[in-house]
């Protein structure tokens, strides 16, 4: 569940930080490389949303408790549940997760997703 929240956000992250790229000079650069990024990690977290609705597993809403927490709420098959995530420590974990596809897609590499 917790790679499938990282996806997400960085995904959110992504698409928020894109209309802010079509500003700079060198637009074309950056959209294309984060058009990559978001390719890829969008197959990741489609991948993962199937995976997880086999279990019967499903996001239902976040939840801001404070500038250093939020909740999750989690559709189980039994009673929902409820995780909580420091927000610094789950920016850290996206940033990282973005950095390596970044990597893998410069380096030209295949992504698991891509394999299969």
């Amino acid at each position: 569940m917790y790679e499938f929240i990282k996806l997400d956000m960085a995904i959110r992250s992504l698409q928020q930080d894109y209309s802010a790229l079509e500003k700079l000079k060198m637009s074309k650069v950056y959209i294309y490389i984060v058009e990559g990024l978001l390719k890829d990690i969008r197959n990741d977290f489609y991948n993962k949303r199937r995976f997880l609705a086999k279990k019967n597993l499903a996001v239902v809403k976040w939840v801001n408790i404070d500038e250093y927490f939020s909740d999750v709420i989690i559709k189980t098959a039994g009673e929902d549940e409820v995780l909580r995530y420091a927000k610094q420590a789950l920016k850290a974990q996206v940033e990282e997760l973005i950095h390596s596809h970044l990597k893998l897609l410069s380096a030209g590499v295949q992504t698991p997703t891509e394999r299969s």
